[in-house]
């Protein structure tokens, strides 16, 4: 499951994720993130996992189509969280994506949320 949060703006996708997600919850996702992406070209990702727990298989399904067909559209990514297979994850990433991609523990957040906002020059 996941929900937005206030500081889900403009060019900025920002969410919370908790316990596992599904296609249900892409199908809410995607149109949004396509969305901004077709309104503001590269778009910044702020990505919080509070007792996130994975994917359900079509959920995963989802989210790697997706990963593949927009790796190249965002400028940054904060991935936010307290598990040590979320870092990893985060690391897996990097090559994938021409993004400046970083992971921040949960206690970190505020520092997450100033560096993904922050406009660069």
């Amino acid at each position: 499951m996941f929900q937005y949060l206030n500081e889900h703006t403009e060019e900025l996708v920002a969410i919370r994720v908790t316990g596992k997600l599904d296609q249900h919850d892409y199908a809410s996702l995607i149109p949004e993130f396509e969305n901004k992406i077709r309104q503001y070209g590269k778009i910044n990702l702020y990505w919080e996992m509070v007792d996130f727990t994975g994917w359900q298989p079509e959920g995963l399904l989802e989210d790697l189509q997706f990963d593949a067909r927009h790796a190249d559209d965002y400028k940054k990514i904060a991935m936010v969280g307290d598990e040590r297979w979320e870092e990893w994850m985060t690391k897996l990433m990097k090559p994938f994506s021409s993004a400046e991609i970083k992971y921040f523990d949960l206690l970190e957040r505020e520092q997450a949320l100033s560096w993904i906002q922050e406009k660069r020059l």
